[in-house]
């Protein structure tokens, strides 16, 4: 075979310019750049130093041999072809891994299979021995690249991919890939800011990926320096004395590094369950007089390395994936905006973020941003100088006050239009706010899209927040109605004077079936409430609702001035806050009836939390077959349905404009003599049917049940008192 071989390097989409570089220091000559591949001509001991050295590839594939295919006969010919007793034993082990498509091979098992069987009848012996196939640690891999009818067939001298360092056996629940860190860090300049002996911090480091690499890169230690076992280590064409030769050199250059007086290098991770795993990984990278992890919430982040010397803040902050999680990134954000501006001033810092949009929340412009893919999430680099001349909020510094004496909890400074939405808040808050407070009402609306480009509703359970956004209509721009939420979000905790802890973001849709009411997390953190006098439970994270309707406040209001001494029937009664209230009102007995056991099993801790429970029932099961075997009798029945439901544990489907007279009709009739059934639901364009009226004395009440709170949209229910003749 030549001295001088084709070589591919595989790398992460986005870091092939990166790449490019590394391998033209590495050796690698007439380097030329695809995506997510960059290949050049080099000798065998390029290889090996690339597979040893490089900080950004995944694998360094050696060509075999180039051919045409046509069908897949040419494939196995084409691989049949090449003299597999130059590499492999017959007794040996291999993989195959086979990309692209094309020349009547459209499916990749298939394609590996044929080149499989061509390797295993070249070297299959006359007695039968043949090669045997593991695809965890083969003797040989073997990969192969089928593209506009050409084949590509390579050997994998990497192995295993050439980011799995070694050193990583314990991480977190999203963690970057180490070839990605080291990309992040080189481009953030660290390299440069490492030979100038600077300190580097990471504040919400995991299990300190990007200390790590950091510190190799500090320290001169070739990435791969301790891996034992290499795609080369049983190919036949191995050089042992040359590969000894290279990994001593890179042994003596990490001996060398790690002589050196360490660079302050610190993590610090809010999660106390990481602290060990990151600490052991450290350890087994032998960094572990270079690298230290604390405890420690971003909150509190305040690097002290000795003489007070600079150096780099790098950072990934969380992404963001569950129903709510806009506000506490936002927040995330605008806290480490804050730390660096009052903790870092005279520092760079990195951010690399799925949300660019939040990146621009933390106050401080960014010099440089570079786009990256994070798997198929894409991301960017933010590079930011914490100079007072880049900040964009709060009072500016004085240029050249370097001291670390920053104003303390320095607030975001809002963007007109987040002013413009704060001074709304402030507002309303003035006037609802005398109002519950005279009314002793501790949950309330107070604010439901008043500005129509802030599509929010927005309700205060005490101290705490809850936010629903509104699906903005397919005309609106999706990033400028996600930057006006975010201008929202800003301005809430400013506005209200709250934690931004206590504020919890959801987005309504056009629900169909049960959704509204289907589990969304699973934080199972509930809030006591009071309201009219009774305790109530909420739950503001885990559904889209709380388990607590407002604007059903006058209606339940009314419930409780008119149960005294009365059977009381609530039917789809949801958590059954109505019961509470009737119960609270003197009612001689309640039933609440609810296809959902887990509503059911809240309605018991509302009636529970309140000393009630003997005389309340909790029946499970669908409202219409349930009243139609149902022989009770009634005085007062309450009934709010959902516009539509399908779920599975009912028969046929409930819709309350098509149902509503079957539903009035049965429930009539448990009705005793004298009683009165109060039928309530938010159906739109619901109209009640015309019929009802003559059979039953029929007053819609809709303008009695709307407070205050909701007096900005009096179509969010509408209401009817119905009673015998």
């Amino acid at each position: 075979m030549s001295d001088c071989y084709e070589l591919f390097l595989t790398c992460p989409k986005s870091l092939e310019g990166l790449l490019v570089e590394e391998a033209t220091q590495l050796g690698l000559q007439e380097v030329r750049e695809q995506v997510a591949v960059v290949r050049g001509q080099g000798d065998l001991e390029t290889a090996y130093r690339l597979c040893l050295w490089s900080r950004l590839a995944n694998r360094v594939l050696l060509v075999l041999a180039r051919f045409p295919v046509q069908n897949a006969e040419d494939l196995y010919q084409g691989v049949l072809a090449v003299d597999w007793h130059d590499h492999l034993m017959s007794s040996g082990s291999l993989a195959v891994e086979f990309s692209g498509h094309g020349s009547g091979i459209d499916n990749t098992h298939f394609g590996a299979l044929k080149v499989k069987d061509a390797v295993v009848d070249k070297l299959r012996t006359a007695d039968g021995v043949r090669p045997s196939i593991d695809k965890v640690n083969p003797d040989l891999r073997i990969h192969l690249r089928l593209e506009k009818g050409e084949a590509i067939l390579s050997l994998d001298l990497a192995g295993h991919s050439l980011h799995q360092r070694g050193y990583r056996l314990q991480q977190g629940a999203a963690p970057l890939k180490e070839n990605l860190a080291a990309a992040i860090l080189i481009r953030a300049g660290w390299p440069r800011i490492a030979a100038e002996g600077g300190a580097l911090a990471d504040p919400m480091c995991g299990v300190g990926t990007f200390l790590v690499e950091a510190a190799m890169m500090a320290a001169d230690m070739a990435p791969n320096l301790k891996r034992e076992r290499w795609g080369f280590s049983n190919w036949l064409g191995h050089v042992p004395a040359l590969w000894k030769k290279l990994h001593e050199e890179a042994r003596a250059r990490a001996d060398a590094g790690l002589a050196k007086p360490p660079l302050w290098i610190r993590g610090y991770e809010g999660d106390p369950r990481l602290i060990q795993p990151g600490r052991n990984n450290i350890e087994r990278a032998g960094l572990g007089d270079w690298v230290k992890i604390y405890q420690g919430e971003l909150a509190t982040f305040e690097p002290r390395p000795d003489q007070n010397q600079k150096g780099l803040v790098v950072s990934n902050p969380p992404y963001g994936e569950r129903l709510g999680d806009e506000a506490s990134l936002l927040y995330l954000y605008q806290n480490l905006g804050e730390r660096l501006r009052q903790a870092c001033l005279g520092w760079e810092a990195a951010v690399f973020t799925g949300a660019p949009e939040l990146g621009k929340r933390m106050g401080i412009r960014s010099h440089k941003q570079y786009a990256f893919w994070n798997g198929a999430l894409a991301c960017k680099l933010l590079l930011l100088k914490v100079l007072p001349e880049q900040f964009v909020t709060g009072e500016r510094r004085a240029a050249g006050d370097e001291s670390r004496s920053a104003p303390q909890n320095e607030p975001a400074r809002l963007s007109e239009g987040g002013q413009m939405f704060a001074n709304r808040l402030q507002k309303n808050l003035k006037q609802l706010g005398k109002w519950a407070r005279k009314e002793g009402i501790q949950c309330y609306r107070l604010y439901d899209a008043d500005m129509p480009e802030y599509a929010l509703a927005i309700d205060l359970y005490g101290d705490r927040v809850h936010v629903q956004e509104y699906a903005p209509p397919r005309s609106i721009d999706p990033e400028k109605a996600q930057a006006r939420l975010l201008d929202a979000l800003a301005a809430i905790p400013q506005a209200l004077d709250v934690d931004p802890a206590n504020v919890v973001v959801k987005r309504r849709e056009r629900q169909s079936g049960t959704r509204q009411y289907e589990r969304q997390g699973s934080e199972g953190r509930f809030l006591e409430v009071v309201e009219g006098g009774v305790k109530l439970l909420v739950n503001l994270t885990d559904y889209l609702d709380t388990g607590l309707f407002l604007d059903h406040r006058p209606m339940r209001m009314r419930i409780q001035r008119e149960a005294a001494g009365k059977r009381f029937l609530n039917l789809f009664c949801y958590t059954a806050t109505a019961s509470v209230h009737a119960a609270k009102g003197g009612a001689r007995s309640t039933t609440s009836v609810d296809l959902s056991k887990t509503y059911l099993d809240w309605a018991r801790r509302n009636l529970s939390l309140n000393g009630f429970s003997d005389k309340h029932k909790l029946q499970q099961g669908d409202v219409m077959a349930w009243l139609a075997e149902d022989r009770g009798e009634y005085d007062m029945i309450f009934i709010d349905p959902p516009t539509f439901s399908n779920s599975k544990r009912m028969e046929g489907v409930f819709d309350v404009q098509r149902d509503q007279v079957q539903l009035l009709d049965l429930a009539m009739a448990r009705l005793a003599p004298g009683g009165v059934l109060y039928f309530s639901n938010n159906f739109r364009k619901f109209e009640l049917d015309e019929g009802l009226a003559a059979r039953y004395a029929v007053t819609e009440i809709s303008a009695e049940t709307i407070d205050p709170d909701f007096a900005r949209n009096t179509k969010i229910h509408r209401a009817w008192r119905l009673a015998t003749r």
